[in-house]
């Protein structure tokens, strides 16, 4: 098999949206829309629990716990029964954890509801993004960059929208207005999920660790995309404020850079990827990712940072999708297994990553940080050759 995905014979006689297509991206448009419903809500979540900033520490991380959790307990489910019906069974059970998280009012009920609701986030992550790797191969095309942009999309969303509708609603209507629009999103998509039943041989598969070392070196290729953008969404103000000078407006404009480039290039990217093939795209895409770190970590001032950390997006926009793509079509291995670790180790990085920059940052300068986390990226550009598997998600 060559690196390309397919021929322009083979794409030209494809429609470019078809319903698999429009049920998974309005499945990552939900999943991303009440993660950013969320962003806005954890103020008020703290406050109705007397969080300290060290406490609500604490709640993320167990936010993060539910999410490690649960993924390779999804993974099991789908090489069991399919991607169909446990992306159906794992957006239902998420879709009220969101209502679950407004109306705690004790530490440890509060505990319970965020490990709910951080597992369930991740069952339903790896549910979508394995039911993105079937409808690639029934299109033969590449989507899973759109997939993950629509994703982007309804984050914004969320996050946009849910300070002005809590203002005015109240925390609770707010999660129930969520909650209404989630349902809707999900009944119009449930008739056009695509159905992969599982093979024989994956129904009886026990739930175990794989033992090849392939889906690993594809998980730590996601680790290393995502670290990056942990790092970017949760310490890029502080660093163009605190060591470059930026006003507190200014200082936001690292991640809108960074945040702007990486969508537009994931709408971009599958087109692309199509056309270069996921070796080559990936290879150049961590090519920027290390550029634009680099230029962010040792610039001069607010402007050039900012160009760097947009750069930076360009780069990191395409980076997961392929690694995801690649670990959902791992040969000899079920798309949910291989996807529950590369998800596991990926999602890792921008859980956990964020809390080990605030240690380390006591020590180091955030420019020697960002400077720094561009290191792992040469990793993923001499592993690049791995993402040869995901090109079978479209290949004949």
């Amino acid at each position: 098999m060559t690196e390309y995905a397919q021929t322009p014979e083979t794409a030209g006689s494809i429609p470019l949206v078809t319903r698999e297509r429009a049920a998974v991206s309005l499945l990552f448009f939900l999943n991303g829309l009440v993660i950013g419903a969320w962003v806005t809500k954890i103020p008020f979540f703290a406050s109705a629990l007397a969080l300290s900033e060290f406490a609500l520490g604490i709640m993320i991380f167990v936010f993060g716990v539910g999410s490690l959790v649960m993924m390779p307990l999804a993974g099991a489910q789908i090489a069991r029964h399919g991607s169909n019906r446990v992306v159906q069974a794992t957006t239902i059970l998420f879709i009220p954890t969101v209502i679950g998280v407004s109306i705690v009012e004790s530490v440890w009920l509060g505990a319970v509801a965020i490990f709910l609701f951080g597992g369930l986030t991740g069952a339903m992550d790896v549910a979508m993004n394995a039911n993105a790797v079937v409808a690639e191969r029934h299109v033969r095309r590449s989507i899973m960059s759109s997939c993950h942009a629509f994703w982007s999309l309804g984050g914004l969303v969320g996050s946009a929208t849910g300070g002005y509708l809590i203002a005015n609603l109240g925390v609770l209507s707010h999660s129930l207005l969520v909650a209404g629009v989630c349902l809707v999103l999900f009944l119009a998509a449930r008739p056009m999920i695509i159905k992969d039943p599982p093979q024989e041989s994956e129904k009886h598969q026990k739930l175990q660790l794989p033992r090849s070392p392939l889906p690993w070196l594809i998980g730590l290729i996601a680790l290393f995309s995502m670290v990056p953008e942990g790092s970017v969404l949760d310490w890029s103000a502080l660093y163009l404020g605190n060591e470059l000078g930026a006003s507190t407006t200014i200082s936001g404009f690292a991640f809108a850079a960074f945040s702007l480039t990486m969508a537009i290039l994931r709408f971009a990217g599958d087109f692309v990827r199509d056309r270069l093939g996921a070796v080559k795209t990936l290879r150049w895409c961590s090519v920027a990712a290390f550029v634009g770190l680099i230029i962010a970590g040792q610039a001069p001032n607010v402007t050039v940072a900012i160009i760097g950390f947009a750069i930076a997006g360009i780069g990191i926009s395409n980076m997961v999708p392929i690694a995801f793509s690649a670990g959902g079509n791992i040969p000899g291995l079920a798309p949910g297994i291989g996807l529950s670790v590369v998800t596991s180790l990926g999602y890792s990085g921008i859980l956990f990553a964020p809390s080990l920059i605030g240690f380390v940052a006591e020590y180091v300068s955030l420019s020697t940080v960002y400077t720094v986390i561009s290191l792992p990226i040469l990793f993923v550009f001499m592993m690049a050759g791995l993402a040869r598997h995901a090109d079978r998600a479209v290949s004949h």
